[in-house]
């Protein structure tokens, strides 16, 4: 028989492989469907389109669904009870997407879905019905969240339709969280943790978001950096002017801007601000840990083009358990066939802080303000006046917010043994245990409020091209994804 138990179920052959790849197949009309619906968060109307299509297909398959009214985008839970006396795993995961630009696509629509193959190096796309070929597993589906978030969620609810098929159960009682605003930062999500503190305990938290490891192989994340930002703006002259008329004689707002953020690491891209670093400590047993991981540098190399990294640890795991600074956009006058000889009026920076357990988010963002003080810039935290720019030589605006904060499960924690277990046992290896995730997803909240531990059972492919144009799912993770999850779902807590 098919689906047994798991007590006394022997995994050696891969027992759910060819279900899921069947029922995969099936689900991928209502896949299609799903992305086909828009889920940019400056559209509330499409948000609550994906709610109500979410929360029709998990009630479809047994679930009782509530939306958790905040004063942001409400979330929906929902619930289903096998059992009151066993444990409840709660899965987390989110439906809204980042923007599009349908300009950087190679396809019609980010939004109608395409199938595709790599032929000689470019994707070339297929009609759906190339899905009957013999070898599909390296074929993608492209489209915005097709991995980001909208195909595990996929996987789960076909994992658990074929549990309910096959007349199973899961092996514990479930709720899954839907945020749809992950992508802002998710700003209701504490607000609701505060205020649905029943609704929302459980025993462990499984996050089905971010990619596996760059090998492939099963994945656990018990830890994933927080986020804050910081908007940095210098200012030049009130309008734009003549750069052969007063170059050499008005400040460029661009270079000061330039020579502020140079100034912030050395050679190695090592952050040089006093105290950015303070707390951090690789001991014995997490270099342990860190070094179980498979070595990532070639593949991360080839994959990004790059020559050279950075040296704030000696290994890319290693790199990830200190905070981070990154500079993810500059602008300032204009570039390429709208170029102009002109000192610009201002210079703008956004940047990007990842947050370890052990930041202190605050502490950081005044670290980074007393260094550009240092620097002999009188730091504002609205635009100058015309009075403030005639009186203080060197005038900067900063605007920073500490989006939410870093979390980590300990890697021998109760679920984390659960799920290793779990995973080994079925695909006769060790998963790939990553102690923190260099992406930021807002859980800490269900770690520090309600104690629940948390941990990422990521399943799609590491080049998805996540948050950027051309965003694709593999179609051996989607299978892969289901199948580990009837693995989850089939093992007692």
């Amino acid at each position: 028989m098919l689906f047994l138990l798991i007590q006394g179920i022997s995994y050696s052959q891969r027992t759910f492989e060819t279900v899921a790849r069947t029922e995969g197949l099936k689900a991928m009309d209502a896949f299609r469907t799903f992305l086909a619906i828009p889920n940019v968060g400056d559209s509330r109307a499409d948000l609550d389109r994906n709610s109500m299509w979410c929360r029709a297909r998990l009630e479809a398959l047994g679930f009782k669904t509530q939306l958790l009214e905040t004063s942001a985008v409400p979330l929906v839970l929902a619930t289903r009870t096998i059992n009151p006396q066993q444990p409840t795993v709660a899965f987390y995961l989110h439906i809204d997407g980042q923007a599009v630009d349908p300009s950087k696509w190679d396809q019609q629509s980010p939004w109608k879905a395409e199938l595709k193959k790599n032929v000689n190096g470019k994707w070339q796309s297929l009609t759906w019905d190339k899905l009957q070929d013999p070898d599909i597993d390296t074929y993608r589906i492209f489209a915005r969240s097709s991995s980001d978030d909208k195909g595990p969620f996929i996987m789960l609810t076909t994992a658990l339709r074929i549990l309910e098929q096959q007349k199973k159960f899961p092996a514990f009682n479930i709720k899954v969280i839907l945020d749809f605003e992950e992508e802002s930062s998710s700003p209701g999500l504490p607000e609701a943790v505060a205020n649905y503190k029943k609704e929302l305990t459980a025993d462990a938290l499984l996050i089905l978001d971010g990619p596996m490891h760059a090998s492939g192989e099963p994945t656990l994340v018990f830890g994933n950096r927080g986020i804050s930002s910081l908007t940095l703006t210098t200012y030049g002259p009130e309008t734009p002017q003549h750069s052969g008329h007063y170059g050499n004689y008005i400040p460029n707002p661009a270079l000061r801007l330039s020579q502020i953020l140079a100034s912030m690491k050395d050679a190695q891209g090592r952050v040089v601000i006093p105290g950015f670093y303070d707390g951090i400590r690789i001991d014995a047993k997490t270099q342990n840990v860190l070094e179980a991981v498979p070595n990532e540098a070639p593949a991360i190399k080839q994959r990004t083009k790059i020559g050279s990294v950075d040296a704030v640890g000696r290994t890319y795991q290693e790199s990830l358990q200190y905070p981070s600074l990154n500079i993810r956009g500059l602008q300032s006058g204009w570039v390429g066939k709208e170029k102009r000889t002109i000192i610009p009026a201002t210079a703008t920076a956004e940047i990007d802080v990842r947050l370890v357990l052990e930041s202190q988010p605050e502490k950081l963002i005044a670290s980074i303000q007393q260094h550009i003080e240092a620097l002999g810039y009188t730091v504002l935290d609205q635009d100058p006046t015309d009075t403030q720019k005639m009186k203080y030589e060197k005038i900067l605006k900063m605007v920073a917010k500490v989006h939410y904060p870093a979390f980590r499960t300990p890697v021998y924690a109760p679920a984390g043994v659960w799920l290793s277990k779990a995973l080994e046992k079925y695909y006769e290896k060790a998963p790939v245990k990553i102690r923190t995730s260099g992406g930021s997803v807002p859980i800490s909240p269900f770690v520090n409020q309600l104690g629940v531990p948390a941990i990422g059972l990521p399943t799609v492919n590491i080049d998805n091209n996540q948050h950027s144009p051309n965003e694709n799912l593999q179609l051996k993770n989607y299978f892969e994804g289901i199948e580990t999850l009837l693995t989850v779902l089939t093992t007692p807590f």
